[in-house]
């Protein structure tokens, strides 16, 4: 973990951009609506995650340094329970023979990398929580507001329609 020395430590107030959790549990859901074999899903919600972070967008995070801890964490939080509630209002509209509780388990796997980071943003800055945080960070390109908003919803439309017809 040479290159965790090179590294200057990134606290909770620098900007800290991940794809809100909202459109990672809408892939999430996509995947579980498509993929049935759980040995094939999980890994490719997983890996869906950082995909997704390269697409530019807009979360909670943006411009984290101007918020507070709090108004943080009330956004992250909210935009997890929207992500969930969305998830199911998805399948149930238009993927109902989808098994919910596989379903919770692959919108849980595609959110994974942000949850493995979730100890380093609220202050425990030690490994393995570090090396996450290093490591996902790569992957995130920022883009703010309304520019960063309508991609992603773009992108998450064009996913789900794509997913309904094919």
């Amino acid at each position: 973990m040479a290159f965790l020395k090179d590294c200057q430590e990134v606290t909770l107030y620098d900007t800290i951009i991940f794809m809100t959790a909202t459109g990672h549990a809408l892939i999430g859901a996509v995947i579980a609506a498509k993929i049935g074999n759980p040995y094939l899903a999980i890994p490719i919600a997983i890996v869906s995650h950082f995909a997704a972070d390269i697409y530019p967008h807009w979360d909670s995070g943006t411009n984290g340094s101007k918020k507070t801890k709090k108004r943080f964490l009330t956004e992250a939080v909210v935009d997890v329970l929207v992500g969930f509630v969305a998830s199911y209002m998805l399948l149930t509209s238009f993927f109902p023979q989808t098994n919910l509780l596989y379903a919770l388990i692959i919108v849980i796997a595609a959110q994974l990398p942000d949850w493995a980071t979730a100890p380093y943003l609220i202050g425990i800055k030690k490994q393995p929580f570090i090396s996450f945080y290093k490591f996902q960070s790569r992957f995130n390109t920022r883009l703010d507001k309304p520019w960063g908003i309508i991609t992603q919803i773009f992108a998450i439309s064009l996913l789900i329609l794509l997913a309904k017809f094919f």
